[in-house]
């Protein structure tokens, strides 16, 4: 893809986000590398809804701004694309039902996988990553114990992230996600959440194994 190409496919990700109650106003942040080595970011304070490739930000990869005004939250980026060579494609958005898990349930290290096949054979686990104040160093270094074996994170009192080898891996983890924690939030107030068994979970973990890293 172009450069052009890749900045469109971002702007078409951020409006599908948006559509979908993902992301709000200026909220969240995609970036993506370009075939030059460069990263391009949403700019801070732009609405989703309403981005075009114009409006984008450059980095280099040690952090350097290049061009316009990159979203507050570049480190934690930038964290993500040092730790993963395979990473092309950076998500970070606020899926509301999954952000509510962790306010409601602090004590989790991860969303509740027992329960729900799609989530083994889709991403294998989603860890909890605990909470560090948005647009700081800090959350890029509260991430680096999950990464690069983890792909898909929740954010505890913020969001979600997801990186890919491509848009669509990361965009739709966000999205899974999500639909996901839906899922989940229903059965509990339908009366609980009924693990599988150990025998079951066994064998997804293989098959998800057999399957590779990436989100699906």
């Amino acid at each position: 893809m172009t450069e052009l190409e890749i900045l469109q496919s971002l702007c078409e990700a951020c409006r599908r986000l948006h559509d979908r109650n993902l992301l709000a106003a200026g909220d969240g942040n995609l970036s993506a590398r370009l075939p030059d080595g460069r990263i391009a970011m949403t700019p801070a304070g732009v609405a989703k809804a309403w981005i075009t490739p114009g409006d984008f930000a450059f980095l280099a990869p040690d952090g350097t701004i290049l061009q316009g005004q990159p979203s507050s939250e570049r480190l934690m980026h930038l964290a993500i694309y040092a730790a993963c060579p395979e990473a092309m494609v950076v998500v970070h958005a606020h899926p509301p039902t999954a952000v509510a898990w962790t306010l409601a349930r602090p004590d989790l290290q991860a969303m509740p996988a027992e329960s729900l096949p799609e989530v083994i054979l889709s991403a294998g686990a989603i860890p909890i990553v605990p909470y560090a104040r948005p647009g700081t160093a800090a959350l890029g270094e509260a991430l680096k114990p999950f990464l690069p074996a983890h792909r898909l994170l929740v954010l505890a009192r913020h969001g979600a992230v997801c990186w890919g080898e491509d848009l669509a891996e990361a965009a739709g983890g966000i999205e899974r996600l999500e639909h996901v924690a839906q899922i989940l939030k229903a059965a509990v107030e339908l009366g609980g959440l009924s693990p599988l068994s150990g025998e079951e979970l066994a064998a997804l973990r293989r098959l998800r194994a057999e399957l590779g890293p990436r989100i699906r």
